[in-house]
């Protein structure tokens, strides 16, 4: 109707779609919310060691299940939850000696063993930047009487202590399927969280019921196992985990699973059926391009390279993009088990070198592992 007031809330919807988020929703935050399932899995998987090296998982208990303490933002009423899905960038041609392998002079092996949203630039200050837009916005929203905002919102990315997948289902931006990850209908599951937490009240949305049926494609698909139970992950034996948050060396038993994974894994989502057919996202650019777009640099990058990178080398590679978290010696141990499970003979001399040179005995366990399991003559089963 002409003249109609919009709501707040409506206001925010449309203000996250002009930012260019795929989906947004609102969840209540205040001292009534109470995340009991959430609760339950989070404490049983701590309980149960589960986190692996992660210990900050067990810190800041409270302002995970809960938004509107000290810890996030005292007095939150609402969270709006929003999700970007990222380029979903089809793999390069396979190369080198096997078909589905990475090995020795296989042009892209580097950027296949990639998980896909790490294969840009690191995506936490391009989305920063968005989300800071979207909290000014709320901000200015509700002025008091002098014009000045009355309204708090703080701006979580990726790096705060929330269950970021717990609030956005409670919001209703989708449902967590069974391998923990937020699956957003229409979008995937292949996307970017954040959330702007805020002191205004705004109209909360409707958890979705949890749509996965009796599929289990992803539980199946998982190289190592993983998966305890549906919606159970034991992080200890994810692939993501051990390329990236692991920093002491993987599980002999682990390695082969690892496949041609260098840093993260995407095979559970893409077993998962709601991220068939989606197609590529249109690229999402600022003033320095598409941050999502693979950098040509994993592209000119062979695993063996990994190997002998020197923390000037390493710095140069990893800079401003995500793979700086598993840090040097991390990427070196993932590519040598990369190159182990390929079995590709021309890879041993730059893994024998590693074994006896490497400055870290991490990066040597893995490399002298890796060669003798090409050299060791296996029976095919």
């Amino acid at each position: 109707m002409p003249g109609e007031r919009v709501s707040f809330s409506d206001q925010v919807r449309h203000a996250a779609r002009e930012l260019a988020f795929d989906a947004v929703a609102i969840a209540r935050a205040g001292p009534e919310v109470r995340l009991e399932q959430d609760t339950a899995r989070w404490e049983a998987f701590i309980e149960a060691g589960m986190q692996g090296e992660m210990g900050w998982l067990k810190e800041h208990r409270g302002a995970r299940l809960r938004l509107d303490g000290e810890e996030v933002l005292a007095g939150a009423r609402s969270v709006v939850c929003v999700a970007r899905r990222y380029q979903a960038s089809a793999d390069p041609p396979q190369g080198g000696a096997g078909r589905g392998r990475v090995g020795a002079g296989d042009e892209g092996a580097t950027l296949r063993g990639i998980a896909r949203y790490a294969r840009g630039r690191d995506y936490h200050r391009f989305l920063r930047r968005r989300l800071r837009r979207l909290a000014s916005f709320i901000r200015a929203l509700d002025p008091d009487e002098t014009g000045s905002p009355r309204t708090r919102a703080r701006v979580l990315c990726d790096e705060e202590p929330v269950l970021e997948r717990a609030w956005a289902a409670r919001a209703g931006l989708g449902f967590v399927g069974k391998n923990g990850m937020l699956i957003v209908p229409g979008v995937g599951s292949m996307v970017l969280l954040g959330e702007v937490v805020t002191t205004l009240e705004l109209e909360a949305g409707t958890p979705l019921r949890e749509r996965c049926g009796t599929c289990t494609r992803c539980l199946d698909t998982c190289p190592t196992g993983a998966f305890a139970a549906p919606f159970v992950l034991d992080a200890r034996r994810c692939v993501s985990y051990l390329t990236i948050e692991q920093k002491t060396a993987i599980d002999p038993d682990l390695r082969t699973g690892m496949g041609e994974h260098l840093f993260g894994c995407d095979d559970c989502q893409t077993a998962c059926p709601f991220n068939a057919g989606l197609g590529a996202r249109s690229p999402l650019s600022d003033a320095d391009g598409d941050p999502f777009a693979p950098l040509e640099r994993w592209s000119r990058l062979r695993p063996e390279d990994l190997l002998s990178l020197d923390e000037m080398g390493w710095k140069a590679v990893s800079e401003g993009t995500p793979l700086k978290r598993a840090g040097r010696v991390g990427l070196a141990r993932n590519a040598a088990i990369v190159l182990g499970n390929r079995g590709d003979p021309t890879a041993l001399p730059a893994l024998r070198q590693a074994a006896i040179g490497h400055d870290h005995p991490v990066v040597r366990d893995a490399a002298g592992w890796a060669a003798d399991h090409i050299a060791t003559p296996r029976t095919l089963e």
